[in-house]
């Protein structure tokens, strides 16, 4: 694939990793990659949803989406700008569900490349089809959960359905912090796994 010639090189060694991580599982690559976004993506994220637990989350999905659609990716722009897209998409998703939740849409972001993206915020109105889609969507989301191993659906359940900080889980479940973000990482990854098998795509 032809690289654009108006890469920065730093926009150009990002592909490099991209193509290994995509090509070669190279998982250097992916924690490469990861470690020179990580922070700017957190940042971006706590600008957005204003809490830091919702933020580090946020920057967990964004990556994971990304790293799981690197096919997708074209070097005729930044992967930082490609990601940053990702990153705020979701976030936008996620500010939609919570009540009460606001931010400017005229909000700019740095894209780590020497240039900036707005964000666009389309109507939150879906049509009776996307309403229907989105309906089933809970539904299936809310079998396959009832069907996790008991602590992955508690942890589920509290994080997601009761929307507890991470700092609550822990109290009400006597383990530590760390131990909660761990195993809801791997909740998340098991859900997303069971999704993609059963639907197709999440």
């Amino acid at each position: 694939m032809e690289i654009n010639p108006n890469l920065t090189e730093k926009g150009k060694y990002d592909y490099e990793l991209v193509l290994k991580a995509m090509n070669n599982g190279d998982q250097k690559a992916y924690a490469e990659l990861m470690s020179r976004y990580r922070d700017m993506v957190y940042f971006m994220m706590l600008k957005m949803v204003n809490n830091r637990d919702d933020a580090d989350d946020l920057t967990i999905e964004a990556f994971g989406k990304a790293f799981r659609n690197l096919h997708q990716y074209t070097p005729n722009f930044a992967f930082s700008t490609w990601l940053f897209r990702i990153a705020t998409n979701n976030a936008i998703d996620f500010i939609r569900k919570k009540k009460g939740n606001t931010f400017s849409i005229d909000k700019s972001f740095d894209d780590g490349d020497g240039g900036e993206f707005k964000v666009d915020l389309k109507s939150d109105d879906l049509d009776p089809e996307e309403n229907l889609i989105k309906k089933q969507k809970n539904i299936l989301i809310k079998e396959i959960v009832d069907g996790l191993k008991p602590r992955y659906k508690e942890l589920i359940e509290l994080r997601y359905y009761k929307e507890l900080s991470y700092e609550e889980i822990s109290v009400q479940l006597n383990i530590p912090i760390g131990t909660v973000k761990a195993l809801l990482f791997r909740a998340r990854e098991v859900l997303y796994n069971i999704l993609k098998d059963s639907h197709g795509e999440m």
